[in-house]
């Protein structure tokens, strides 16, 4: 049997092999396919075991090794009966021979890793495992929740087992127990940005430069100003917004203030300003940093 899990959720792909290996009576083989020669491959896909009449092997990111990726379709009519053969591979290509013999045979697992369109989908997510670890939490804390910790199963998971021993859940005890994930601290730089606090701004740009990329921090202070833009030109509620976007409706509620306070005329000098900063960072040598500062300086000032 040949199971193929695909896609860059590692959170239910673990999960899932976890499944499995629970379901296996012995001991599963786990091995690392970018190290894999060829001379190993009958071994591994043909051989027995003296200790057990069932084999479950399975290998990590055998697409990164060329070599014998580029063969293993050959491989595959040769996986013996008694061998369960679960290859894990995030970002298979698909054009390959192999992947698309894979598709004939294996058994095939697709896992996407969630986007800003799968908020429900999330605080859904959260309901349910939290009913599994034993606490209780409805819609309205699954979406505090996950405003908090953003759409990443990993944090949301720990941030739901840091809750689960406790007797009472409240959006105040998220708030002291839940640590704010990245998006959260960039929201309230752009947030220090809109309310024109100069010397704060500094302050949490020395901070955030120490643990954050500044590359990833602009690109979300980028979709804050074009959720901001959306917000300033449109009639809809922030609501719906929300849902035209698929973001996190908490997250436009906090910006619709400010985007009535803009206007069109500043949402438009605020998009101006994010557009220079990053024809900036493609075209000079300066510290992004600074770059990213000097255009909330420009908010500053709008």
């Amino acid at each position: 049997m040949i199971t193929l899990l695909a896609g860059e959720n590692s959170f239910e792909i673990n999960r899932e092999i976890r499944r499995i290996l629970d379901g296996f009576s012995g001991i599963g083989e786990k091995i690392d396919g970018s190290e894999i020669e060829l001379r190993q491959l009958p071994d591994l896909l043909m051989g027995t075991s003296l200790f057990a009449e069932k084999r479950l092997v399975i290998i990590k990111n055998l697409s990164d090794n060329t070599a014998v990726w580029h063969d293993f379709a050959d491989w595959l009519p040769k996986v013996s009966d008694d061998i369960h053969l679960v290859l894990v591979e995030p970002k298979p290509d698909k054009r390959t021979r192999t992947y698309k013999e894979l598709l004939k045979v294996a058994d095939v697992k697709n896992f996407a890793i969630w986007g800003e369109r799968d908020v429900s989908k999330a605080e859904q997510w959260a309901v349910e495992e939290a009913k599994q670890l034993g606490l209780t939490l409805d819609k309205g804390l699954a979406g505090i929740l996950v405003a908090r910790t953003g759409i990443d199963q990993w944090r949301l998971y720990h941030s739901l087992e840091k809750l689960a021993v406790l007797d009472k859940v409240d959006k105040s005890v998220i708030e002291e127990i839940v640590d704010r994930n990245p998006s959260e601290n960039i929201f309230q730089l752009f947030e220090i940005a809109l309310k024109g606090q100069t010397e704060k701004l500094h302050n949490m740009i020395q901070v955030l430069e120490k643990t954050e990329d500044a590359y990833r921090s602009f690109g979300l202070l980028s979709s804050q100003a074009f959720q901001l833009a959306t917000l300033a030109v449109t009639e809809k509620s922030s609501g719906e917004v929300a849902k035209d976007l698929g973001v996190h409706p908490f997250v436009l509620s906090k910006l619709s203030s400010y985007a009535k306070q803009q206007g069109k005329s500043g949402a438009r000098n605020i998009i101006a300003a994010f557009a220079d900063a990053d024809e900036a960072m493609k075209t000079s040598t300066a510290d992004p940093w600074l770059l990213i500062e000097r255009a909330l300086l420009r908010v500053n000032e709008l």
